[in-house]
């Protein structure tokens, strides 16, 4: 993406008619916000003199401490191409900071940059490519979208079965007009179920790119009279969505991941980094599988992980070594779903490989058989331990994780847990369907 400067962003705004501005930030829960602007405040906006009050958001600050400042980064701006040509519409990401000029410790982006920035120190440049999956389902006759997909179709199945294919075709050419390479896009297991993939960034761009990719997806999925959603596990006994995350590092020029000597062709530091998420993966699971539906897609038979392993030849375990290597040499980080906050997951994923690189952690041995094949008693003597199994687990491990707690900081962290645990009292406590329909008339 272009590293537009402030005077570039001013420049195309007036060459390119754009009228409104949208000033994105997100919340601590991954939701997109935004507050809009004429171009006559785009000055005053890139002066860093842009205030809102920032008790109107969930998990942002109190009343008494409410008024904050939105400061643009101008290599995020890009113009929306599905608004009119006339009186066009922009948007440019926005960093949060308090009204003393400090940065707002609760502001994921700030969270993900200051671990970028203890990587840089180490002197490593964190990449990400993440590979998002979504469903498209058909609306009813309101509008209100159902959980009726519109195609029967599997893995890499075409048109005419693949009935997602023209709203797909269409996503991907707006996302390339908004600067992104579209690698792949192809329909998924699940009927209903895509995936558009796109190349890999540096960790803050990757987490911005996510944020732009879900807001293109249920955009022109919309203007093709459907629903797209990222929920985890929208429809019982097919497979849910997950946003598998390829990470590695680079120092000095070159991927500090690889190792031509290695038998796997992996460096000490790609060890060390495996070694630090699996360490670290439960006390992360809350940040990376952050709703309680996350967690009915983390069970096995339907290729989610759900077991704490690595390997570089079966796609069971929780990390998976792909082929590639030399410079395209990575990890993919299988249990994250698109639900997350792409800010925050980065950043405590990060954190954790960091932290295996610091304390030099061995990782356990690859594991190449299909762990799904497993009873327990043969997972037990490999040491194989599983993911939580529902979000209060997940709030339990977060807990007593020092290293991703400190991560969050304590604003994040506290609002954070306090929200999930609210979320998952709500979910405890309430009648669902199958109770009805198991108990009803039995008892």
């Amino acid at each position: 993406m272009p590293n537009y400067t402030r005077e570039d962003v001013m420049r195309m705004v007036k060459e390119q008619d754009v009228q409104f501005i949208r000033l994105q930030f997100t919340d601590i829960f991954g939701t997109l916000k935004n507050v809009a602007i004429t171009a006559k405040q785009l000055e005053k906006a890139l002066n860093n003199q842009c205030m809102f009050d920032g008790s109107s958001i969930e998990g942002f600050v109190r009343i008494e401490e409410s008024d904050m400042y939105l400061r643009p980064d101008p290599s995020t701006f890009v113009i929306f191409p599905w608004r009119p040509q006339p009186g066009r519409v922009a948007r440019l990401i926005c960093d949060v900071y308090n009204s003393d000029g400090t940065p707002f410790e609760g502001d994921p982006r700030y969270v993900l940059k200051k671990v970028v920035k203890e990587a840089e120190e180490m002197g490593y440049t964190y990449n990400v490519g993440p590979e998002c999956e979504f469903f498209l389902f058909l609306t009813d006759d309101n509008g209100d979208p159902t959980t009726i997909t519109h195609d029967n179709a599997g893995y890499f199945d075409l048109g005419p079965i693949d009935l997602g294919e023209n709203a797909r075709r269409d996503m991907c050419l707006v996302l390339e007009e908004m600067g992104f390479e579209i690698e792949a896009s192809h329909h998924e297991v699940a009927r209903g179920q895509h995936e558009i993939d796109f190349k890999y960034e540096d960790g803050l761009k990757t987490a911005d790119n996510i944020m732009t990719f879900k807001l293109v997806v249920k955009t022109i999925a919309q203007r093709h009279g459907l629903h797209a959603t990222f929920m985890p596990k929208p429809i019982f006994g097919i497979n849910g969505s997950g946003m598998h995350t390829n990470q590695s590092l680079v120092k000095d020029g070159k991927n500090a991941f690889y190792d031509p000597n290695d038998k796997l062709g992996l460096s000490e530091i790609a060890y060390n980094y495996i070694a630090g998420i699996l360490k670290h993966v439960k006390g992360m699971t809350a940040i990376t599988n952050p709703i309680v539906n996350s967690y009915k897609r983390l069970v096995p038979d339907y290729e989610a992980p759900v077991y704490i392993a690595w390997s570089a030849k079966n796609r069971s375990p929780l990390i998976r070594i792909p082929a590639a290597r030399g410079e395209s040499t990575r990890i993919e980080m299988r249990n994250p779903d698109p639900s997350c906050n792409p800010y925050l997951a980065l950043a405590v994923s990060l954190a954790a490989g960091l932290d295996g690189i610091k304390n030099k952690l061995k990782p356990p041995a690859s594991v190449e058989k299909n762990i799904f094949k497993m009873d327990a008693e043969i997972r037990k003597k490999h040491g194989i331990e599983n993911l939580p199994g529902n979000l209060y687990e997940a709030i339990q491990e977060l807990e007593k994780d020092e290293v991703i707690k400190k991560t969050l900081g304590s604003h994040v962290y506290e609002r954070y847990v306090e929200a999930k645990l609210i979320e998952w009292e709500q979910y405890k406590t309430k009648v669902h369907q199958w109770e009805i329909d198991q108990y009803l008339t039995r008892y």
